[in-house]
């Protein structure tokens, strides 16, 4: 009898340690799955690639080394190549500035530096991003779809496309900085980064505008200048040889 209940006794503590290990198996599989799913997997990939380290390479290292130069923290090229040089300036800067200096540029770094958009995508979670485009970054299509936006909104679609591909044409010429950010940012060249019209959120038509662009659409032949001939003060810009009209906008060279 007693033999006989400790048997039971064994049997029903081995079902039982099955019956938990496969509860145990199962979550961890469903954990894993939940981890895996394209979803996440996209997000985790956008935040690692929008965090700047040694061996980082792009349009937003290049616009890091331009601020960094510009202030006089980094005297090496502006090529896009995070390297040693590089580190060096970034954990001078995170130094001087009262932040972690172990030369990652991450969400506090990104503030410092003034990189809004770059600080966006940490924060959010890449809540607004759509992924890179043709070597341009997830923050160089949304900040290009922001200028879109705050300068065209209202004007046909072909336009808006227009003013992008301007924005691109400047960022491929060596009269203007050699990224979007650089392009849109630079002193007295958009309206609405003077008016503060740029930190308006883009709607659907700018970001596809904005891919459009990237994608090798210019509406405009080449143009690296726009205005507005009912509206534009400056009287240069009305030497400049046009190339085409579209809606209110004049595309120059």
């Amino acid at each position: 009898m007693k033999k006989s209940m400790k048997k039971r006794v064994l049997l029903v503590a081995a079902a039982c340690t099955l019956t938990i290990g496969a509860a145990t198996v199962g979550g961890a599989a469903l954990r894993a799955n939940v981890n895996n799913t394209p979803q996440a997997v996209a997000i985790e990939k956008t935040v690692e690639t929008a965090v700047l380290k040694q061996g980082s390479k792009g349009s937003e290292v290049k616009e890091m080394q331009r601020r960094l130069k510009l202030w006089g923290y980094y005297n090496g090229a502006v090529d896009g190549v995070f390297g040693a040089a590089t580190k060096k300036a970034v954990i001078a800067f995170q130094k001087k500035n009262g932040l972690t200096a172990d030369g990652v540029v991450g969400k506090a770094t990104y503030k410092a530096l003034g990189m809004n958009d770059s600080y966006n995508l940490l924060v959010g979670g890449g809540g607004n991003e759509t992924g890179g485009v043709n070597g341009f970054s997830s923050s160089d299509v949304y900040l290009l779809a922001k200028t879109i936006h705050a300068e065209g909104r209202g004007e046909p679609y072909t336009g808006q496309v227009a003013i992008g591909a301007v924005i691109l044409n400047r960022v491929r010429s060596s009269q203007f900085p050699n990224t979007v950010a650089g392009v849109v940012y630079q002193k007295g060249a958009f309206t609405a980064v003077d008016d503060g019209q740029i930190n308006l959120e883009p709607n659907e038509t700018a970001m596809r505008a904005a891919r459009d662009a990237i994608n090798g659409w210019d509406p405009t032949g080449g143009a690296i200048y726009y205005y507005n001939p009912a509206i534009a003060t400056s009287a240069w810009i009305f030497d400049r040889q046009t190339v085409t009209v579209i809606g209110k906008h004049v595309f120059a060279i």
